[in-house]
């Protein structure tokens, strides 16, 4: 699984310090509630991304737990205030027990 995923971040490369930027995360995944069945009858088992974790310089931003219900390719957008020139990394984590990592550098002008 971990090697169809790709993770798809927006963040804006500069902003003035204390500035309120938006913040634009997807990653592509098939997200299996784990109720469907297979064409034997089978139950599929669940399959989802069931965290998303943002940390700003080491400093945690947002933490999102999903359930079942989330479409496929979940996209998040939200606002994040930039106090320093610094790092957004963006950590995903599926039932899988994999981890999903990407960041963006913003520099403060």
């Amino acid at each position: 699984m971990a090697t169809e995923l790709k993770t798809r971040v927006k963040v804006p490369s500069s902003a003035s310090a204390g500035e309120v930027v938006t913040i634009k995360a997807m990653i592509t995944h098939p997200m299996e509630n784990g109720r469907r069945k297979d064409s034997e009858g089978n139950t599929i088992p669940r399959s989802i991304i069931n965290r998303l974790v943002v940390d700003f310089n080491g400093q945690n931003v947002i933490d999102v737990a999903l359930e079942p219900s989330v479409s496929r390719n979940p996209y998040f957008q939200f606002d994040a205030v930039v106090p320093e020139s610094g790092e957004f990394k963006f950590t995903w984590y599926d039932d899988e027990g994999s981890v999903h990592e990407t960041a963006r550098p913003v520099t403060v002008t």
